[in-house]
């Protein structure tokens, strides 16, 4: 695991989804997840996948931000528990991203926690970063696919 970089600052959302733990796993295996958990407008093309479960491998895709592409290429690996995963970024816009999809069972279904630890690089990159990945946006971003999840499972996984 790559160490951070001391200016990481840390995220979390958690949501509990009335579903069971292997449903919840069986959403976040399959290849079309990523895609529906990305909002409007941002549209997302996988570009390589090459994840041999959900916490091994390596997927490289481009979010485009109506015309502005960013390319990133994320590896998978286990999580902090028994029951999560991370993605790590290797190549992306940021300095570091680690995102950590943490599973735990509880009263009324499954808990989801989605926990990033991340740092901006330096100058409009990070300007930049900071307006798509950070703060509102960030927080945005999380509801929705928090929101997409439940959609998901509630609907047996067909959305």
């Amino acid at each position: 695991m790559t160490k951070p970089p001391a200016n990481t600052r840390i995220f979390r959302k958690s949501s509990v989804i009335k579903t069971t733990l292997a449903q919840m796993k069986h959403f976040h295996e399959a290849p079309q997840a990523l895609a529906s958990l990305t909002p409007p407008p941002m549209r997302l093309r996988v570009n390589r996948d090459e994840r041999r479960s959900i916490s091994e491998g390596e997927i490289d895709f481009t979010l485009l931000f109506g015309p502005l592409p960013i390319r990133w290429l994320a590896r998978h690996e286990t999580g902090p528990t028994a029951d999560s995963f991370a993605d790590v970024q290797v190549q992306g816009p940021l300095a570091y991203w680690r995102h950590e999809h943490i599973f735990t069972v509880v009263a009324g279904g499954v808990e989801l926690t989605d926990c990033i630890t991340f740092a901006h690089r330096p100058g409009f990159t990070g300007l930049l970063t900071r307006l798509a990945f950070d703060g509102l946006p960030l927080r945005l971003l999380f509801v929705y696919r928090h929101w997409r999840t439940k959609r998901a499972l509630l609907s047996n996984g067909e959305s």
